[in-house]
């Protein structure tokens, strides 16, 4: 196992390779508790107060990746729940080192990995923002400069004073993210919590995004909004079981995703066997349409599929 970063020279975004990110047969394995669960007549009997360990089994979150993103690219990242995506990133973010092959990472990063990280809920969210870009790497000058563009580009307005107890979910994301933007970091970690904003919040992220990349800046982001990828993402990577599926352009790579949603499900799954979903997918990728758009198409093979399984178990 090997996890080597280079540091951006003193021109900004300065490069020493042609990738910010490069990762080597790189895998990671967590070791999981095989418990049994406790009775209440267990918990009665001496030294039974705490739960049974019957056993330890490996789990691989990351199997074999290997993968190389060039500077100032933006690489979406999707897959179904449990697939690796966030594993996949906190490996890159040097959070969790690999359990075995070599990541290298050119340049300095910021991260966005979950909601809240690095905030105190006992301060405002002015003293909270000043504090995590000095976490990121900023020096005191630079932050004090920075704090009036980043709250203005978080729209708190007169909550940026008020603890971050009394913020939302929604309230956290935009100082979180408006910080880390401002840090003008090589490489920017996104992981799932543009959810929790709304469109209007979303829109402005992704359009921060382009003027990024014309910086040179890698955007890596983890998202279910599909859409947005479409619109953004230069390239688009497919997680299955911890291992890359599919890689390459936006649009294909979304319809491969979207017919392995289909087939986990069994009703759309007997719908896809008649050939009905996948034309409907090969339509959406050929007229360009929405999720929304695709999901309104396939609400008719839906109610359908239900209703012959109802009919069947009838019988």
């Amino acid at each position: 196992m090997r996890f080597s970063r280079t540091p951006s020279s003193g021109t900004p975004h300065g490069v020493t390779s042609p990738f910010a990110v490069q990762l080597e047969h790189v895998s990671k394995q967590y070791t999981l508790d095989a418990t049994k669960p406790l009775t209440v007549r267990d918990m009665m009997k001496p030294r039974r107060f705490f739960r049974q360990v019957t056993g330890k089994r490996p789990f691989t979150a990351l199997n074999d990746i290997n993968l190389q993103v060039p500077h100032g690219q933006i690489l979406g990242i999707i897959g179904p729940n449990g697939s690796g995506k966030s594993s996949l990133l906190r490996v890159l973010a040097g959070i969790s080192p690999p359990t075995t092959g070599t990541v290298m990472i050119d340049g300095t990063y910021g991260a966005l990995l979950e909601l809240g990280a690095g905030f105190h809920p006992a301060v405002s969210g002015r003293q909270n923002a000043y504090i995590n870009a000095l976490f990121m790497g900023m020096s005191k000058e630079d932050a004090i400069n920075a704090l009036p563009s980043i709250i203005d580009f978080s729209g708190l307005g007169d909550f940026i004073d008020q603890p971050m107890r009394t913020y939302s979910s929604g309230m956290f994301l935009r100082l979180g993210f408006s910080v880390a933007i401002h840090v003008l970091p090589d490489i920017l970690l996104v992981d799932e919590v543009l959810a929790v904003g709304d469109a209007a919040f979303q829109e402005k992220c992704f359009n921060h995004f382009k003027s990024l990349r014309q910086q040179n800046t890698t955007v890596i982001l983890v998202t279910h909004n599909i859409d947005s990828l479409v619109d953004f993402a230069d390239r688009v990577i497919m997680l299955q079981r911890g291992e890359i599926k599919f890689d390459g352009d936006p649009v294909e790579v979304i319809g491969e995703y979207m017919k392995v949603l289909s087939n986990d499900n069994p009703i759309m799954q007997k719908a896809l066997r008649r050939g009905m979903a996948g034309n409907l997918v090969e339509r959406a990728l050929r007229e360009n349409l929405s999720a929304e758009e695709l999901s309104e198409l396939l609400e008719p093979l839906r109610a359908g599929a239900q209703a012959q399984e109802l009919a069947e178990s009838g019988r």
